[in-house]
């Protein structure tokens, strides 16, 4: 860090007093109450989780971290508030409701897990990240910090906390709450670029200056509203292209997804053996997870897979579902919501695969690996200044651009796969027993589990 000599950012809050040099921006400006909110131990844990969990098994250069990721989300807020606010846009706006989106913005990723968002798929007793984070932000350290900010920390744990049913937000904080959580949200506008960078690859390339610049808020039924002028059309199109490639290149390739499959069942297994807690997972690193899966309170299955993990003996992809392969694919699809019922059938596999061949298959050498389903919908407005003849004054992105939310969904249909991870000795086996054994494995097994 280094002394603020530029000139500061002219937000209602508070003066600049140092900048922090990144990667993706150069200079990120901030306040002694930011840098406050950095030195937590609850933050700086940040530094040590890996921003993109096992991608570095495939592009080393994918170190990079969640607080370096949280700290440039901070940044695109204060962006974002800038554009809005010299347009007047944000009118009853209040000091103290900025700085709770700026808290929610640094500290949007607080509680996440080491490896990516994998270990949330377990579901109950696991607890979402964003709920993990709000009972740091509770806590003591993160509460007393943001109290001397002016902070309100129960405000910000409700901009964080994700929208049930009518807990929808209303006023300021609907657009708040897009610019955190939404189509075209900070979060996104950070780590597609960031991550692509440091993978160095093609993809995530997004005029972000554009896009904020365009960011405007509408007078809706609902409350104020998020929208976007015609200026920003082509780069939300990239920022949609971007995920998209970014998925289908990086954050799906199959082995940073085997690594995960491995991960999660070791995470499983000592959690069903109640060698681990739930709550112990809150507060560990990429290191400090590892360490504790490997000790010897752990089942020998969770030793295994952190053991081989440890020195990159990833399981291989044997065979991989297509949508296109029809009700296998959607029985198996379907038990993504259901971890117990997918180690079942991993177990029925194992079995299934040691009766055709006569080999001993350990219970871990067979995982299935079923990516999350995403969402694609872009619910975004379009605000013409002079529409073109046949388009309205305000129009939805999908209206404008003329894609739709089921093209995005089906593009996503095609690519998305589901995979059948083993050990390397039995791979070629899994491929030589897909029609004989494991599809119908796969139907029989998934329909009991289901059911």
């Amino acid at each position: 860090m280094e002394p603020q000599h530029a000139r500061s950012i002219h937000l209602p809050f508070g003066p600049d007093t140092s900048v922090i040099r990144d990667s993706l921006y150069s200079r990120v400006p901030v306040n002694e109450h930011v840098l406050a909110v950095m030195a937590t131990p609850e933050y700086l844990r940040l530094q040590r989780v890996k921003q993109l969990g096992w991608v570095f098994t495939v592009w080393p250069g994918a170190t990079h971290t969640r607080y370096e990721h949280s700290l440039g989300v901070y940044h695109l807020a204060r962006r974002a508030l800038e554009s809005l606010l010299a347009l007047g846009a944000l009118p009853t706006a209040t000091d103290a409701e900025l700085r709770v989106f700026l808290a929610a913005a640094l500290l949007h990723d607080v509680g996440h897990y080491p490896y990516s968002h994998g270990i949330e798929e377990l579901g109950p007793p696991v607890e979402p990240h964003e709920r993990a984070g709000i009972r740091l932000i509770d806590g003591p350290n993160l509460s007393a910090t943001l109290e001397r900010w002016g902070v309100d920390p129960s405000e910000v744990a409700q901009l964080m906390r994700p929208v049930v049913g009518r807990d929808a937000p209303s006023g300021n904080a609907r657009v708040y709450r897009a610019l955190l959580s939404g189509a075209l949200d900070v979060d996104k506008l950070d780590y597609l670029p960031r991550d692509a960078r440091a993978c160095n690859v093609p993809y995530g390339g997004v005029d972000v200056e554009r896009l904020l610049d365009s960011l405007r808020v509408l007078d809706s039924p609902d409350g104020p509203t998020l929208a976007l002028t015609e200026k920003g059309i082509s780069p939300l199109h990239s920022l949609v292209l971007a995920r998209q490639e970014m998925f289908d290149n990086v954050y799906w390739h199959h082995t940073n997804r085997a690594c995960m499959a491995m991960l999660l069942r070791a995470v499983q297994d000592a959690l069903e053996a109640g060698a681990l807690r739930a709550h112990e997972l809150t507060g560990q690193d990429d290191a400090s997870l590892l360490v504790l899966l490997s000790s010897r309170t752990m089942p020998p299955s969770t030793r295994a897979l952190i053991g081989s993990l440890s020195v990159r003996r990833v399981h291989k992809r044997a065979l991989e579902l297509a949508t296109r392969s029809g009700p296998v694919f959607e029985k198996v699809d379907a038990l993504f919501y259901d971890p117990a019922g997918r180690k079942q059938l991993e177990l029925r596999l194992c079995t299934a695969v040691a009766e055709a061949t006569g080999l001993h298959v350990a219970a871990h050498e067979l995982l299935l690996d079923i990516p999350k389903p995403e969402k694609w919908e872009v619910d975004v407005l379009v605000r013409y200044e002079r529409p073109p003849v046949g388009m309205e004054r305000v129009m939805s992105w999908q209206e404008a651009t003329g894609m739709t939310g089921a093209d995005l969904a089906a593009y996503e249909a095609h690519q998305r796969r589901i995979r059948l991870v083993t050990s390397a000795r039995l791979r070629d086996h899994v491929w030589e027993l897909r029609d004989s054994t494991i599809i119908p494995t796969l139907l029989a097994a998934s329909t009991q589990e289901r059911g």
